[in-house]
């Protein structure tokens, strides 16, 4: 894959995280660049924020109001019902493909059926391996047994 395609996929997903921001609550733009710093731990240019948040308008997914700031005004972008729709789809589809990409890892605990990605707890009961999220559930799937 080129630098410039490397840079393009990572900016998709910055426009990605964007919409995520903008879904859980209107926000002006130095607020959605300072979220994204706080919670992926990664800088995000106000060069790919603003036209973002351009186009979005133009497309009728987001509008903006102007909000006084001391002697200024600040633009503060909300989602469409449009843009709520489409990022609840987004998120549907992302959540999918995800869930594809992980499942293949996943066990399911024997007792309280709970999904565990990673660890877990294994004990032999019987002739079986049987995996659990946590030794509670075990102990209990055992007390349930006798």
């Amino acid at each position: 894959m080129t630098t410039e395609r490397i840079e393009e996929t990572i900016s998709d997903f910055s426009r990605f995280y964007i919409l995520t921001i903008l879904y859980e609550s209107p926000s002006h733009g130095y607020a959605i660049i300072s979220k994204f710093k706080e919670r992926l731990g990664k800088n995000i240019t106000p060069s790919l924020v603003y036209p973002f948040l351009r186009d979005l308008e133009k497309q009728g997914m987001v509008k903006h109001r102007l909000l006084p700031v001391g002697k200024k005004k600040r633009k503060v972008y909300e989602l469409t019902e449009t843009g709520t729709q489409f990022c609840e789809r987004l998120f549907k589809r992302f959540a999918t493909l995800i869930s594809a990409a992980l499942e293949p890892n996943l066990v399911v605990c024997h007792h309280c059926g709970c999904k565990v990605y990673e660890g877990g707890y294994t004990e032999k009961i019987g002739e079986k391996e049987t995996t659990f999220c946590c030794s509670h559930c075990a102990d209990s799937y055992k007390n349930e047994m006798a």
